[in-house]
């Protein structure tokens, strides 16, 4: 299985919501940063936390309209379309850093101001 397949495979579980399914990808110290947050993420256990929540870290009505991956070395990047009530279309892109196959870190890169506003 390819990186870029364990990052797809990934975005299936959480649109199914299956978090537990997800986090069985990341190594036990991974890290997770999004734009806005004041810490970061640290650790598979607190993360899998922080997911339970994930619907109040993202806009109303946040919708996931398209998906492609890039991948190159021990990198991949997940080129997200999004809508959400407040913004009819946007992109965003999400670094995930592997060690092996499994995901050390997860970086989103958003238009913060335009984030902020779809809420």
């Amino acid at each position: 299985m390819s990186l870029s397949d364990i990052i797809a495979s990934g975005w299936d579980a959480v649109g199914r919501g299956d978090f537990d399914t997800l986090i069985e990808d990341y190594v036990d110290d991974m890290a997770f940063i999004m734009p806005g947050q004041t810490n970061v993420v640290q650790g598979k256990a607190t993360f899998r936390n922080v997911l339970n929540g994930i619907g109040e870290a993202l806009p109303p009505g946040f919708e996931i309209t398209g998906l492609r991956q890039i991948e190159g070395g021990n990198e991949v990047v997940s080129i997200v379309e999004w809508k959400s009530e407040k913004v009819p279309a946007s992109q965003l892109a999400v670094l995930f850093k592997f060690t092996g196959d499994k995901i050390h870190e997860e970086r989103w890169f958003v238009d913060t101001e335009q984030w902020k506003g779809a809420f």
